[in-house]
Order: C-alpha cells, then structure tokens, then sequence
C-alpha cells in the first residue's frame, strides 16, 4: 500500500529530536499511544492505517507485532535520554488492539512501565471491537494494568451497521460493556456514528437509548466524514447511496446532546460526554491541552515540545526500520509559534473550560464580539474572561475557528 503520509524534514536514523523539542520535557504531561494496525476486516467508512490478513503482505505478523512494538519504546527512552516522564496515560488504538493476545497488550505496558514507569493511578485504555473480547480477556488486561476501555458500538440498528460494514451479534456492545465492568473496569467508553445514509432520526434515538442502557459511563459521537479512498466514498459515488447531509448531520447532533444529557452525560469536548470528571478520557484531554506523547506504531503520529514527527506506514517497513536499530520516522515538522497557537486555539475551543480571552488575539476581537451577539459564546464564561461554546457554537465550532485565526 503506497504511503499517503505528508513528506515533511528527514528525520535521522538515530531518531534524535531538535534541541528545542528537549527544553521543558518533564514540565509537560507525558503519555504513550500505541497503534496497533490490525483488522479482521475494513469497514466501508475506515481510512485509519489498519490491515486485514489478507492486505497485510510478507515482513510483518500479529506474532511478532508485540516485540516489535517494545523496541520502538526502548528507542523513546533513548531519544528522550534520562528525563523523568512518568506516563501519565497510555492509550492502545487501532486498528483493533483486542486482535493480539491480551498477554502482548499487557507486554507493550510492561515495557513502558519498565523504561519510564507509569504515575500512581495513570490511565491506561485499550480499543476494542465488542466481538473481540471475552470475560477471560477482558480479565487479563484488567489484571495486567488496563484501567479503561472503548467499545466500538456505532449504531444499534442493523441496516445501519450494514452501511457501515460493521459486523455486531444484536446486544453484543451491552453484553461487552456488562462483562467490562464485571472484569473490574471502572470505566468504559461507547464510540457511536450518526449521518449515515439510511439512518433516521429514530434510528439513532434507538442507537443512544441502547448506548446509555448498556450502562457506560462514557460517550463518544462522531459525525460520519466520507474520505476519499474508501468502500463508502465509492458507493457514494456511483449513486448507490446519498452523501450524508450537513443539517441532518447537525440535527443528530442536538439530539444525542438532548438524550445524553437526560441520562446524565455532561459534554466536556464538542463529541465526547461523561457521567463524571473522572469518567473523563485524561488521555484525549492531554492531547488537547498541549501534552506530550510518543506514538508506536505504523503511521502513528507523535509530539513532543512542538515537534511532530509520523513513523512509515506499512507494518512490514515500520519492523524493518526497528530490527536495523533505525527510527521508524518517515519525517517531522517542527510547529512555529504560530502553529503552536493556532493548534491551541483550535482544540482548547472544543473543549468546555474553554479559551481564555486574554490570548485572543486583537484581530479577531470582532470574530469574538460577533460570535457571543449571536448565541455560540457562554455569556457567564464570557463575563469570567473564557470563551466557552453554547450548543449552538459546538454545531459551528470548526467555522468560528477560522473566523478566529485571521
């Protein structure tokens, strides 16, 4: 598969990060994701860096992904030499991590346990597929340090899955959720999609009452995006299914909001809502407020200190890479001040505490005036000096952001 990765600086061999990237590591929260990039099949919608056996090609295995993955960890360590970074949260994303044995999973932890230790109490997150796990699994990763989990549900009602090349035995996202908690997990996440071509409202009030039934205590809600190279992007394009409309899109979003927040769900980031502030994924929020992380995996994307680097895409090149003693690095770009602001703005905006007014720029003054006169600011957040979305302004989040960045 030819990689799709943007070209970026050349990284060296060694890996070794620009100085700047080293100033203030430490001070910043540090976490791990860990891609793993397998899949029993591709779902129509998907354009992530994931592979089914059938496209996964000679070089590379699910057996050997595990060791491979722990020395891309022991190569943090190196890069980042002898700076404490005690992880804050790990997060196993896909892809469908539950693919591996749960002794690999827990492996891959061990190994970031042992090269930078885990903090007292961090978080640590696998994806999962509800057809993936079992109570003995879910068992396992429980006892070997996986505090939280996130069920892949999308949509309760057949003919939409169907749309979606999802497969789910009906129930079974509950049954998952169920044995989840049974294994100890104190908190579990249920990923949902709405627009898709065929759903109706109803459809997807369905698909929330089940969600919020099966007893999460946290929701993720994404709207379907149509990207170019997909099963669903081909289909649309012959006709044989309508593009996904942007009012109805924005319809489904004030009703899970409305249903979500009935149940006791509170939104704290435009698609995310949890039952309480620990329910809260830490390690999305790190992401969104200008943490640090190193990404394992192919095509897996890490930051640190305002460089960003992106590793091969393809499984069998990425293990080359490692087994030569090499960075699997395709490039990096290092984030100027600028960037750096403008990302912040971007994701602070999302999120419910908001962005302070003070680091507004005096350019988009108007932008900021304009937006509370018309309903998409908090007028008590505003008096307060943040700048917090209404409803309305999470339905117009990505418009008022390129209003703000002028």
């Amino acid at each position: 598969m030819p990689s799709t990765l943007p070209d970026g600086d050349p990284v060296p061999a060694s890996g070794e990060l620009p100085a700047s990237a080293l100033r203030g590591l430490g001070a910043r929260p540090f976490a791990f994701y860990v891609h793993v990039p397998f899949c029993v099949t591709r779902c129509g919608y998907c354009d992530f860096n994931t592979y089914t056996a059938a496209e996964l090609g000679p070089g590379a295995s699910h057996r050997d992904y595990a060791d491979t993955a722990i020395e891309e960890v022991r190569l943090a360590r190196r890069v980042l030499g002898d700076a404490e970074l005690p992880v804050e949260t790990v997060f196993f994303g896909g892809g469908t991590p539950t693919l591996l044995p749960p002794g690999d999973l827990v492996r891959i932890l061990a190994a970031i346990d042992a090269e930078f230790g885990l903090r007292p109490g961090a978080e640590v997150t696998t994806e999962a597929n509800p057809e993936s796990v079992d109570p003995a699994s879910l068992d396992l990763l429980r006892a070997g340090g996986f505090t939280r989990i996130s069920f892949g549900m999308q949509s309760a009602r057949p003919h939409v899955l169907e749309v979606l090349d999802r497969k789910h035995t009906p129930g079974r996202p509950a049954q998952a959720v169920r044995e989840a908690r049974a294994a100890g997990f104190e908190h579990v996440n249920l990923d949902l999609i709405y627009g898709t071509p065929g759903e109706s409202d109803d459809d997807w009030r369905a698909s929330l009452s089940a969600a919020v039934e099966a007893g999460p205590d946290h929701v993720s809600a994404y709207s379907l995006i149509v990207e170019d190279g997909t099963r669903l992007a081909a289909r649309i394009r012959r006709g044989e299914l309508p593009m996904p409309d942007d009012d109805v899109a924005a319809d489904r979003y004030q009703i899970a909001d409305a249903v979500l927040g009935e149940a006791g769900f509170r939104w704290y980031e435009v698609s995310n809502w949890a039952t309480s502030d620990d329910a809260r994924c830490r390690h999305n929020l790190l992401y969104w407020t200008g943490g640090d992380w190193w990404a394992v995996g192919p095509g897996a994307h890490s930051h640190v200190g305002g460089t960003r680097w992106w590793n091969v895409k393809h499984p069998a090149a990425y293990a080359q890479r490692l087994a030569a003693e090499e960075s699997p690095a395709h490039a990096r770009e290092v984030l100027t001040p600028d960037d750096q602001a403008a990302e912040r703005l971007m994701l602070e905006l999302r999120l419910d505490s908001g962005y302070p007014l003070a680091d507004v720029a005096p350019a988009a003054r108007t932008a900021v005036a304009a937006a509370l006169a018309d309903g998409r600011l908090e007028t008590q957040a505003f008096k307060e000096g943040r700048m917090v979305l209404t409803l309305k302004g999470r339905l117009l989040a990505d418009a008022l952001v390129r209003d703000l960045l002028v």
